[in-house]
Protein backbone atom coordinates (compact mmCIF):
# COMPACT_ATOMS: atom_id res chain seq x y z
CA UNK A 1 0.00 0.00 0.00
CA UNK A 2 2.84 2.39 0.90
CA UNK A 3 4.47 1.61 -2.43
CA UNK A 4 1.20 2.50 -4.19
CA UNK A 5 0.96 5.87 -2.40
CA UNK A 6 4.59 6.63 -3.26
CA UNK A 7 3.81 6.07 -6.94
CA UNK A 8 0.73 8.30 -6.77
CA UNK A 9 2.59 11.11 -4.96
CA UNK A 10 5.54 10.89 -7.36
CA UNK A 11 3.18 11.09 -10.34
CA UNK A 12 1.42 14.13 -8.91
CA UNK A 13 4.75 15.86 -8.29
CA UNK A 14 5.83 15.20 -11.87
CA UNK A 15 2.58 16.69 -13.19
CA UNK A 16 2.99 19.73 -10.92
CA UNK A 17 6.60 20.32 -11.92
CA UNK A 18 5.72 19.88 -15.59
CA UNK A 19 2.88 22.36 -15.25
CA UNK A 20 5.15 24.89 -13.58
CA UNK A 21 7.63 24.45 -16.41
CA UNK A 22 4.94 25.19 -18.99
CA UNK A 23 3.79 28.27 -17.06
CA UNK A 24 7.35 29.51 -16.84
CA UNK A 25 7.85 29.03 -20.58
CA UNK A 26 4.66 30.93 -21.32
CA UNK A 27 5.55 33.73 -18.92
CA UNK A 28 8.94 34.15 -20.57
CA UNK A 29 7.15 35.11 -23.81
CA UNK A 30 3.89 36.63 -22.64
CA UNK A 31 2.77 38.78 -19.74
CA UNK A 32 -0.75 39.02 -18.38
CA UNK A 33 -2.07 42.55 -17.74
CA UNK A 34 -5.46 44.13 -17.06
CA UNK A 35 -7.40 44.10 -20.32
CA UNK A 36 -7.69 47.38 -22.17
CA UNK A 37 -10.49 48.19 -24.58
CA UNK A 38 -10.55 45.63 -27.41
CA UNK A 39 -7.53 43.79 -25.96
CA UNK A 40 -7.17 40.32 -24.42
CA UNK A 41 -4.95 41.38 -21.51
CA UNK A 42 -1.87 39.64 -22.87
CA UNK A 43 1.40 41.33 -23.83
CA UNK A 44 3.91 40.12 -26.38
CA UNK A 45 7.09 42.14 -26.83
CA UNK A 46 5.43 45.17 -25.27
CA UNK A 47 2.30 44.98 -27.43
CA UNK A 48 -1.14 44.04 -26.14
CA UNK A 49 -2.76 41.48 -28.39
CA UNK A 50 -6.14 42.56 -29.72
CA UNK A 51 -9.40 40.67 -29.69
CA UNK A 52 -10.24 38.67 -32.81
CA UNK A 53 -12.84 39.97 -35.21
CA UNK A 54 -15.42 37.18 -35.14
CA UNK A 55 -16.97 35.55 -38.18
CA UNK A 56 -20.09 37.60 -37.48
CA UNK A 57 -18.17 40.59 -38.86
CA UNK A 58 -17.50 38.89 -42.21
CA UNK A 59 -19.70 41.42 -43.98
CA UNK A 60 -17.15 44.13 -43.10
CA UNK A 61 -14.47 42.27 -45.04
CA UNK A 62 -16.70 42.25 -48.11
CA UNK A 63 -18.06 45.80 -47.80
CA UNK A 64 -18.39 47.69 -51.08
CA UNK A 65 -16.30 50.61 -49.84
CA UNK A 66 -13.27 48.46 -49.02
CA UNK A 67 -11.47 48.79 -52.34
CA UNK A 68 -11.89 52.57 -52.34
CA UNK A 69 -10.93 53.00 -48.67
CA UNK A 70 -7.97 50.61 -48.60
CA UNK A 71 -7.05 50.43 -52.31
CA UNK A 72 -6.99 46.67 -52.09
CA UNK A 73 -6.46 46.59 -55.85
CA UNK A 74 -2.92 47.90 -55.30
CA UNK A 75 -1.83 45.21 -52.84
CA UNK A 76 -1.46 42.00 -54.83
CA UNK A 77 0.57 43.60 -57.67
CA UNK A 78 3.24 44.42 -55.05
CA UNK A 79 3.83 40.73 -54.35
CA UNK A 80 5.10 39.52 -57.74
CA UNK A 81 2.98 36.36 -57.64
CA UNK A 82 3.28 34.24 -60.79
CA UNK A 83 1.57 31.08 -62.11
CA UNK A 84 2.60 27.88 -60.37
CA UNK A 85 3.44 29.45 -57.02
CA UNK A 86 2.34 27.94 -53.72
CA UNK A 87 1.07 30.69 -51.42
CA UNK A 88 -0.84 30.96 -48.14
CA UNK A 89 -3.43 33.51 -47.11
CA UNK A 90 -3.27 33.41 -43.31
CA UNK A 91 -6.46 34.58 -41.62
CA UNK A 92 -8.16 34.39 -44.98
CA UNK A 93 -11.63 35.14 -43.61
CA UNK A 94 -14.11 35.21 -46.48
CA UNK A 95 -11.39 34.71 -49.08
CA UNK A 96 -11.31 38.35 -50.19
CA UNK A 97 -7.63 38.10 -51.16
CA UNK A 98 -7.57 34.34 -51.74
CA UNK A 99 -9.63 34.86 -54.89
CA UNK A 100 -7.13 37.30 -56.37
CA UNK A 101 -4.18 35.13 -55.38
CA UNK A 102 -5.85 32.11 -57.00
CA UNK A 103 -6.11 33.95 -60.29
CA UNK A 104 -2.43 34.93 -60.11
CA UNK A 105 -1.09 31.45 -59.34
CA UNK A 106 -3.52 30.00 -61.92
CA UNK A 107 -4.59 26.36 -62.01
CA UNK A 108 -0.96 25.21 -61.78
CA UNK A 109 -0.49 26.83 -58.37
CA UNK A 110 -2.02 26.52 -54.92
CA UNK A 111 -3.51 28.96 -52.43
CA UNK A 112 -3.87 27.67 -48.89
CA UNK A 113 -6.66 29.76 -47.35
CA UNK A 114 -6.18 29.37 -43.60
CA UNK A 115 -8.46 30.54 -40.80
CA UNK A 116 -8.92 29.58 -37.16
CA UNK A 117 -12.71 29.98 -37.17
CA UNK A 118 -14.71 27.01 -38.45
CA UNK A 119 -17.41 29.34 -39.74
CA UNK A 120 -14.89 31.19 -41.92
CA UNK A 121 -13.51 27.89 -43.25
CA UNK A 122 -17.05 26.92 -44.20
CA UNK A 123 -17.41 30.21 -46.11
CA UNK A 124 -14.09 29.53 -47.87
CA UNK A 125 -15.25 26.04 -48.85
CA UNK A 126 -18.45 27.50 -50.30
CA UNK A 127 -16.35 30.08 -52.18
CA UNK A 128 -14.34 27.31 -53.84
CA UNK A 129 -17.51 25.45 -54.81
CA UNK A 130 -19.21 28.55 -56.23
CA UNK A 131 -16.21 30.07 -58.00
CA UNK A 132 -14.65 26.91 -59.37
CA UNK A 133 -11.24 28.09 -58.11
CA UNK A 134 -10.07 24.63 -57.12
CA UNK A 135 -6.54 25.87 -56.47
CA UNK A 136 -7.87 27.39 -53.23
CA UNK A 137 -7.47 24.90 -50.37
CA UNK A 138 -9.39 25.94 -47.21
CA UNK A 139 -7.70 24.87 -43.96
CA UNK A 140 -8.47 25.40 -40.28
CA UNK A 141 -5.58 26.26 -37.98
CA UNK A 142 -5.17 25.85 -34.24
CA UNK A 143 -4.26 28.63 -31.81
CA UNK A 144 -0.57 27.78 -32.01
CA UNK A 145 0.17 26.15 -35.37
CA UNK A 146 -0.69 26.15 -39.05
CA UNK A 147 -1.55 22.99 -41.06
CA UNK A 148 0.84 23.78 -43.90
CA UNK A 149 3.49 21.70 -45.69
CA UNK A 150 6.99 22.10 -44.29
CA UNK A 151 9.19 24.28 -46.53
CA UNK A 152 6.42 24.20 -49.14
CA UNK A 153 5.43 27.86 -49.58
CA UNK A 154 6.83 30.51 -51.89
CA UNK A 155 4.85 33.26 -50.16
CA UNK A 156 2.57 33.82 -47.18
CA UNK A 157 0.51 36.93 -46.56
CA UNK A 158 -1.32 38.13 -43.45
CA UNK A 159 -3.70 41.04 -44.06
CA UNK A 160 -4.78 42.78 -40.83
CA UNK A 161 -4.38 39.46 -39.02
CA UNK A 162 -1.07 39.19 -37.18
CA UNK A 163 -2.01 41.64 -34.40
CA UNK A 164 -4.92 39.34 -33.45
CA UNK A 165 -2.92 36.13 -33.03
CA UNK A 166 -3.24 34.91 -29.45
CA UNK A 167 0.09 33.08 -29.75
CA UNK A 168 2.07 35.15 -32.27
CA UNK A 169 5.44 33.61 -31.45
CA UNK A 170 4.22 30.05 -32.00
CA UNK A 171 2.12 30.80 -35.08
CA UNK A 172 4.80 32.84 -36.81
CA UNK A 173 7.35 30.15 -35.98
CA UNK A 174 5.04 27.55 -37.53
CA UNK A 175 4.61 29.74 -40.61
CA UNK A 176 8.35 30.26 -41.07
CA UNK A 177 8.84 26.48 -41.00
CA UNK A 178 6.40 26.28 -43.92
CA UNK A 179 8.27 28.82 -46.06
CA UNK A 180 10.87 27.67 -48.57
CA UNK A 181 14.38 29.11 -48.20
CA UNK A 182 14.24 32.43 -50.02
CA UNK A 183 10.45 32.56 -49.72
CA UNK A 184 8.61 35.61 -48.42
CA UNK A 185 6.35 36.51 -45.51
CA UNK A 186 4.20 39.63 -45.94
CA UNK A 187 2.59 41.59 -43.10
CA UNK A 188 -0.16 44.05 -44.03
CA UNK A 189 -1.18 46.10 -41.00
CA UNK A 190 -2.95 49.39 -40.35
CA UNK A 191 -0.39 52.10 -39.60
CA UNK A 192 -0.02 52.72 -35.86
CA UNK A 193 2.12 55.76 -36.67
CA UNK A 194 -0.83 57.54 -38.29
CA UNK A 195 -3.56 58.80 -35.96
CA UNK A 196 -5.72 59.62 -39.00
CA UNK A 197 -6.22 55.96 -39.87
CA UNK A 198 -9.77 55.29 -38.56
CA UNK A 199 -9.04 51.95 -36.91
CA UNK A 200 -8.94 50.97 -33.22
CA UNK A 201 -5.51 51.35 -31.60
CA UNK A 202 -4.87 47.66 -30.88
CA UNK A 203 -5.74 46.75 -34.48
CA UNK A 204 -2.80 48.79 -35.75
CA UNK A 205 0.93 48.00 -35.77
CA UNK A 206 3.99 50.15 -36.33
CA UNK A 207 6.71 49.16 -38.79
CA UNK A 208 9.19 49.01 -35.91
CA UNK A 209 7.01 46.55 -33.97
CA UNK A 210 6.44 44.34 -37.00
CA UNK A 211 10.16 44.20 -37.72
CA UNK A 212 10.98 43.48 -34.08
CA UNK A 213 8.63 40.51 -33.91
CA UNK A 214 9.45 39.12 -37.36
CA UNK A 215 13.17 39.20 -36.68
CA UNK A 216 12.64 36.97 -33.63
CA UNK A 217 11.96 34.20 -36.14
CA UNK A 218 15.04 34.93 -38.22
CA UNK A 219 13.16 36.68 -41.03
CA UNK A 220 15.15 39.22 -43.03
CA UNK A 221 13.46 42.53 -43.79
CA UNK A 222 13.36 43.10 -47.55
CA UNK A 223 11.30 46.24 -48.02
CA UNK A 224 8.29 48.24 -46.86
CA UNK A 225 5.64 49.57 -49.22
CA UNK A 226 3.62 52.62 -48.14
CA UNK A 227 1.44 53.31 -51.16
CA UNK A 228 -1.79 52.07 -49.54
CA UNK A 229 -3.87 54.79 -47.85
CA UNK A 230 -4.26 53.10 -44.43
CA UNK A 231 -1.80 50.19 -44.28
CA UNK A 232 1.86 49.46 -44.68
CA UNK A 233 3.05 46.33 -46.44
CA UNK A 234 6.16 44.93 -44.75
CA UNK A 235 7.92 42.19 -46.69
CA UNK A 236 10.43 39.74 -45.22
CA UNK A 237 12.44 36.92 -46.72
CA UNK A 238 13.48 33.62 -45.16
CA UNK A 239 17.19 32.86 -45.25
Amino acid sequence: MQHFFRIVITSLLLVLVGGLGICHAQNSKYQIIPKSFDGIGKLYMGREISQVMGWQGAFWLERKERQKEERTDLLLPLLNVVPGMVVADIGAGTGYFSKGLAQLVSSSGTVYAVDIQAEMVKMLTELVQQSGLKQIKPLQSSLTSLPLPRAGLDLAIMVDVYHELEYPDEVLGSLVESIKPGGRVVFVEYRAEDSQVPIKKLHKMSIAQIRLEAQQQGLIWERTENNLPWQHVVIFRKR
